[in-house]
């Protein structure tokens, strides 16, 4: 009998507070699909736990989550998996906080505008690449386009600029962030006052606050996760996917088919490489 493989996800409990850290090393907790299944059951699961108060995601290493993964992009099933993935946590009668204690990138960010509250310290950045690899930001718009600074959500998602735990507060990615401190001290007194809250009282005042993120998946997710099909189908998004395996900039990037020698394409290798960090 072949042993089963260690859960990408992994769960804890302590006094009110269930933990759950994405735990994917190899890939950077990428939402691959079995990623995306297990955080999906382990949710559901503390839901029914009545002794859960507020669910805690965090991860192992230096990505909380690096977005999708480039080598299984998602068919429609797996475009859908994801809206549902992002609306269990709006959804979920349990607060959702997030820990960020490290870079965040692509669909990462619809976790984050997913949770109710969440914190971001020390070595925590954060980027919109789609467009660079010939992607949107097209299903994690869903519980984020309600909750970010509009003004903000239009610089990020065309430039796919890196940008820190203070810029992600000031926007309203995050909703504490001190960049050179640790999440955990932020969310200590947020955690503790959780712990407060009844079950009942908890549930019907993140129903009162998540309201309108959940009107917009009613409205717009059928549609959201059919254009992220699409261009993951595309033509375009399969370059756009391969430079960056490849580490070099793809053939969109003004002056990319007249460059020559190992200089150059380091530069290009080392430019794809950040843009995905």
């Amino acid at each position: 009998m072949t042993d089963a493989p260690p859960p990408l996800v992994r769960r804890t409990d302590a006094r009110g507070i269930t933990t759950l850290t994405l735990d994917s090393p190899h890939n950077r907790n990428a939402l691959s699909a079995r990623l995306v299944a297990e955080l999906h059951e382990a949710l559901a699961a503390a839901g029914r736990d009545g002794d859960t108060r507020a669910v805690l995601l965090t991860h192992t290493g230096n990505t909380f989550c690096a977005g999708a993964d480039l080598k299984e992009p998602p068919a429609t099933t797996g475009t859908l998996g994801l809206v549902a993935l992002l609306r269990s946590i709006v959804e979920l009668p349990k607060p959702v906080v997030a820990r960020v204690a490290g870079h965040v990138r692509a669909g990462g960010l619809g976790l984050l505008g997913a949770c109710d509250i969440s914190a971001a310290g020390a070595g925590s950045s954060f980027a919109f690449t789609e467009a660079r690899l010939g992607l949107a930001p097209a299903v994690i718009s869903l519980p984020l386009l309600p909750r970010v600074d509009a003004r903000a959500a239009s610089r990020y998602y065309l430039t796919g600029e890196k940008f820190d735990a203070a810029e992600a507060a000031r926007i309203g990615l995050v909703t504490l962030a001190d960049p050179a401190g640790d999440p955990d001290a932020l969310l200590a007194p947020v955690l503790e006052g959780l712990r407060r809250g009844s079950p009942q009282g908890l549930a019907e005042s993140k129903r009162l606050v998540t309201a309108e993120v959940l009107r917009t998946f009613d409205r717009d997710a059928e549609s959201l996760a059919e254009l992220s099909a699409r261009l993951f189908g595309s033509a375009e998004a399969r370059e756009g996917m391969t430079a960056f395996l490849e580490r070099r900039d793809p053939a969109w990037v003004p002056g990319t088919a007249d460059e020559a020698g190992a200089g150059a394409a380091g530069a290009a290798g080392a430019a794809a490489a950040e843009a995905g960090r």
